[in-house]
């Protein structure tokens, strides 16, 4: 029923602070030099993190199968939020189906420790101690006209509030391919327990901003929520606005900048979505960004299509992208989708990323992680786009 996207690098494992931004800010501006990754080593299915046989009971919680995994933290908790979920389907059955229909639900866990798997503390639940739907989808039929699913794309914090980004689907098409009548953003302020949509904050079902990834940095003397987004499916391009990182200015559209390319480098935005440029050439799925301390590089994270999980390394928060790096494969993980990582898993000095992947059979979310690989040729050809 669903799929999605979020990336990681950085120190030893590193938290986010209570105020939501990382605690020094990545560049807003073109590192100097060329590429540095070579590509990616060592990638390991660690453990799986939902349904029969996980290292969390979610079966207490009425939870036997979901998808994504974007991650944010606030404080100690770093929260977990799953696409379409279901409370009960046959141990055999493949892909998202099943009974007990939710679009959404939320986990949270204190763990500092991603090396064994990620053990959920507590989930946000409601009044019959079931995972709680936070944003209620219409659930209509595929085949009818309406809303079928409202489906997490991305989860963010701004000072002691989270935003969860979200997209309206219609109709679930060929694989890859997917209807969306708009994408928005809903706000907590009590640490998920319940959600408010923000009314005037939407995106056209055919905006380049239906999916979304983000990363809060400071530039110009303020601090900003950069949003990578790419369309409904997996076959669009990458995109990039920003907002700045105050709940007044999240909640306000008139509020977001779009990149709309480059003047001696510097970048220059517009109030306009009609002027974004493309950032990063399709075809890609879900995504996520993060800034690799350890490489002092940009990295990506998505799906090359429909097809292997990738990582781009980039130079600036517009690139220019090098070419993509292989994770892994459909021959080796057939039904892979979003690929998320949070600053906060990380290790060895960086090196090391955690991240979760759907898996389309069975229609779980497991725990990666994988190994940033040398440096190519310094100074290397930049590649796509920038």
């Amino acid at each position: 029923m669903s799929r999605r996207a979020v990336l990681a690098a950085g120190g030893a494992v590193a938290l986010l602070g209570g105020c939501g931004l990382l605690a020094s800010s990545p560049p807003a501006e073109r590192v100097r030099g060329g590429f540095r990754l070579a590509g990616v080593a060592g990638v390991t299915r660690i453990a799986q993190l939902t349904g029969p046989g996980a290292v969390n009971d979610t079966a207490s919680v009425l939870l036997a199968g979901a998808d994504l995994g974007h991650m944010t933290t606030l404080g100690e908790r770093t929260f977990f939020v799953f696409g379409d979920n279901f409370g009960e389907r046959d141990p055999e059955a493949y892909g998202g189906t099943g009974e007990i229909w939710k679009s959404n639900a939320m986990a949270w866990s204190t763990s500092d420790d991603p090396s064994d798997g990620i053990v959920f503390d507590g989930w946000i639940l409601d009044e019959l101690g079931q995972v709680k739907e936070l944003l209620p989808g219409d659930h209509k039929p595929n085949e009818v006209e309406g809303e079928t699913t409202k489906i997490p794309t991305q989860l963010f914090t701004v000072g002691q509030v989270m935003y969860l980004g979200y997209m309206s689907v219609l109709h679930w098409g060929a694989p890859g391919v997917w209807t969306a009548d708009h994408a928005g953003l809903a706000r907590s302020t009590d640490l998920g327990q319940t959600w408010e949509i923000l009314p005037g904050v939407r995106w056209s079902g055919e905006s380049n901003f239906v999916q979304l990834a983000q990363v809060p940095l400071t530039a110009d003397g303020r601090d900003w929520i950069y949003l990578w987004g790419i369309p409904s499916g997996r076959f669009g391009s990458v995109k990039l606005m920003r907002v700045p990182a105050s709940d007044d200015a999240v909640a306000d559209p008139a509020s977001y900048e779009y990149f709309a390319g480059t003047h001696s480098e510097a970048p220059r935005w517009s109030p306009r979505e009609a002027e974004a440029v493309t950032v990063l050439d399709g075809p890609v799925g879900e995504l996520s960004v993060m800034w690799s301390t350890h490489l002092e590089r940009w990295l990506l994270t998505t799906m090359a299509g429909n097809a292997d999980a990738v990582v781009f390394e980039g130079l600036s928060p517009w690139g220019p992208w090098s070419p993509p790096h292989t994770i892994t494969t459909q021959t080796e993980t057939p039904g892979l989708y979003a690929p998320y990582m949070t600053p906060r898993y990380v290790s060895d000095n960086g090196r090391r990323i955690y991240f979760t992947l759907s898996v389309w059979g069975p229609y779980q979310v497991f725990w990666y992680s994988m190994d940033l690989v040398g440096s190519a040729t310094e100074g290397a050809s930049a590649s796509q786009n920038g």
